[in-house]
């Protein structure tokens, strides 16, 4: 089966921009999942750091993804920016 890029260039665009969602929310989670399992073994806790790291690591990363949905659905606003700061 060959895929025709030039034909379907749009969709594969959406799926990378996917792609990118998932894998900053898997990459944020999975570093604070580590943070967590590190203080968790150095202080001897059973779990409490790495459920609260594990939440902070889903907040940050709906963070991260809200702000790049932002800058995709809205360039116009990104242009504005760029212009004010005086570079072109």
């Amino acid at each position: 089966m060959v895929i025709n890029y030039k034909k379907n260039r749009v969709l594969f665009e959406d799926l990378s921009v996917m792609m990118q969602f998932g894998l900053t929310m898997a990459g944020c989670i999975l570093f604070c999942l580590m943070i967590g399992w590190y203080l968790d073994k150095w202080l001897g806790t059973k779990g409490i750091f790495i459920t609260i790291f594990i939440i902070l690591g889903v907040i940050g990363g709906g963070n991260t993804v809200y702000r790049q949905i932002l800058e995709i659905t809205d360039p116009k606003k990104n242009k504005k920016k760029s212009h004010s700061n005086g570079t072109s």
